[in-house]
């Protein structure tokens, strides 16, 4: 298969070694600097050689605030069989752009930065591909993230973002409300030290990743659902409602069983 990717940056990179050993691949960023340590994979710098190297797949891995224009630039250069696909972590207003361009699509999310993506170990990671879209881009997909051991899910394009509410958004917020307010300690607790640790994990992935999962339109409801219940537990400890924080902590326990 003749892949093109679109973004040298972490994940386009990360993309290319995955793929370039079983299909012809080649990268595309007109920053050339980017691609300087980038192997068995050609190297584009501009969108005339996109259509020279004429690509049955394209996979588009900018962050999402160019997604759509990075889009828009390469589409005219594209055969109009290729099937253009993104990475992005939300999906709003995507069907509506695919559906509208002619072209053929397909849409996926891996559930994991590339500063995690160890490609020796992913079998506790996962993968969302969108069930709208071709059928050949998704059977792509599928084996792709088959090979690599990833758990494989598939969503409508609004189930992606509500599931990605809930099962990022909600980590990412507590996570970066603890970092804000923690203080260094010389003795730190145990649970300290492993809630510093997973800050630090998601504090080194890129501010635009984070920006795009926390910028999801469900995201709101669910850091409210964290601010009411933070509210609940606040009042049960100004309180000392021993009652109150028994029936707190067994619900809390019932929802992790």
């Amino acid at each position: 298969m003749k892949i093109c990717i679109l973004g040298a940056g972490k994940m386009g990179t990360w993309l290319s070694d995955a793929l370039c050993l079983d299909h012809e691949v080649a990268l595309y960023d007109p920053n050339l600097e980017k691609l300087k340590y980038v192997f068995n994979t050609q190297r584009l710098t501009k969108l005339e050689e996109i259509t020279e190297f004429a690509p049955q797949i394209l996979v588009n891995a900018v962050t999402l605030k160019y997604t759509i224009q990075a889009f828009d630039e390469v589409i005219p250069y594209l055969p109009k069989t290729c099937i253009i696909s993104d990475i992005s972590s939300v999906k709003t207003g995507f069907k509506e752009y695919y559906e509208a361009s002619g072209m053929p699509y397909v849409s996926t999310h891996p559930m994991f930065g590339p500063t995690f993506g160890n490609l020796k170990s992913l079998g506790d990671h996962h993968s969302i591909i969108i069930s709208e879209g071709d059928h050949l881009g998704k059977t792509f997909f599928k084996d792709f993230y088959s090979s690599l051991g990833l758990n494989i899910h598939e969503y409508s394009f609004v189930e992606h973002d509500e599931t990605i509410a809930y099962s990022l958004s909600i980590p990412f917020s507590s996570t970066l409300v603890f970092a804000s307010v923690m203080k260094k300690q010389e003795a730190p607790g145990t649970t300290f030290k492993k809630h510093f640790d997973i800050a630090k994990g998601l504090l080194s992935e890129d501010d635009y990743l984070l920006s795009e999962i926390l910028f999801n339109p469900f995201t709101s409801g669910q850091v409210e659902q964290i601010r009411l219940k933070l509210k609940e537990l606040l009042a049960i400890i100004e309180t000392k409602d021993t009652k109150k924080m028994q029936e707190f902590l067994a619900e809390v326990r019932e929802n992790i069983e």
